[in-house]
């Protein structure tokens, strides 16, 4: 059922780009790889490239991990011999499941694998401090957006600015949604001139949740367009 749910193909590489903050064309090269200068660079989160257009959850939920990272000095394509690794280790979408981030011994295994690629540190998932395996601050970033359920991810945060607004690949075609009301609804309407207490009286929502799902809509389409 887990491995179901990641499979599940609902979204486009645009889409990708625009909910976890991407450049226009970044969740095409991380999945389909691209060429530069004649030479091929193969994914970061895909085995091979497989000439789709559609994109699945678990892809959506490892591109949203990748994107703590894309501001880092060392490119992302870095991590490919990393995540090869892992998918060994975990399954298909390692970065989807849990184990690399809350057991012990997923951790553990974690380490052993940067080391054995030599990732550099800016790209590591787990950091030792206070001689204590834990989480980098880019994987406690994106752990503290995700929710778990048979160890993968159910449920995403797109967004730490608009906590209520979550992804659910059961609900709203995984679109970002306030209790199943998407946001791109709510600001369509509010565009339209509806205002925010009456966007709240229809969708049975509080006021403050229409502003930040308007708010969430502004910043998809300015900031992260930019």
């Amino acid at each position: 059922m887990a491995d179901t749910l990641l499979d599940r193909a609902i979204y486009s590489y645009a889409d990708v780009d625009r909910l976890v903050g991407l450049h226009s064309g970044t969740a095409r090269r991380w999945l389909e790889g691209y060429e530069r200068g004649g030479r091929f660079y193969d994914p970061v989160l895909r085995e091979e490239p497989q000439g789709t257009d559609l994109v699945t959850w678990g892809e959506m939920v490892e591109a949203r991990l990748l994107a703590e990272f894309r501001s880092r000095d060392v490119p992302v394509q870095r991590l490919r011999p990393a995540v090869v690794l892992l998918r060994k280790e975990f399954g298909r979408y390692p970065l989807a499941h849990s184990r690399p981030f809350l057991d012990v011994e997923g951790r553990e295994l974690v380490r052993v694998v940067q080391e054995r690629v030599g990732l550099e540190r800016p790209l590591q998932l787990v950091v030792v401090r206070n001689d204590q395996l834990v989480l980098a601050d880019p994987a406690e970033r994106f752990h503290a957006a995700v929710e778990y359920a048979d160890e993968v991810a159910v449920t995403l945060r797109p967004d730490a600015r608009t906590p209520a607004v979550v992804m659910d690949p059961h609900r709203s075609f995984g679109r970002p949604a306030i209790r199943s009301v998407r946001t791109e609804s709510l600001a369509e309407d509010y565009r339209a001139g509806t205002d925010r207490n009456q966007l709240a009286d229809l969708y049975d929502l509080t006021p403050e949740q229409v502003d930040e799902a308007i708010r969430f809509e502004l910043i998809t389409h300015s900031e992260r367009a930019a």
